[in-house]
């Protein structure tokens, strides 16, 4: 019960970060602490994102809703984010970012990559 309670809250949370990215753009980058130190607004690329957020929440939501079939897309989901959570450690590590700018991103993209994909995952065989 708690997984899919997790799940559930989780793609809630995504599928709000991808329809501000659709729907307003120009607010949601101005509105999330970082982004506009990343480069002008680009509202095609803002929109393109928002889209992969969506993809994500409807994986773990099928995930929640339906625990078996949904495995692979909440896998597929997790893959994204963690892909995404990637970009933001290789460039701190690369130097093109501080340290400060991946603690800040650690709430919103380094955490929910890794829970998403701990919810995607099976849970381990028990031995009985």
């Amino acid at each position: 019960m708690i997984l899919l309670l997790l799940r559930g809250l989780l793609a809630l949370g995504l599928a709000a970060n991808g329809l501000a990215m659709l729907l307003a753009p120009d607010t949601w980058y101005h509105s999330v602490p970082g982004v506009p130190f990343t480069g002008p607004l680009n509202l095609h690329f803002v929109r393109d994102i928002g889209c992969a957020y969506l993809v994500s929440a409807a994986g773990l939501a099928w995930r929640a809703a339906r625990p078996a079939s949904g495995a692979p897309a909440a896998l597929a989901g997790a893959l994204f984010l963690l892909l995404h959570a990637g970009v933001h450690l290789a460039e701190t590590l690369l130097g093109r970012c501080g340290w400060p700018a991946l603690w800040r991103d650690m709430p919103g993209v380094i955490l929910p990559a890794l829970l998403a994909l701990a919810l995607a995952l099976p849970p381990p065989a028990r031995k009985d």
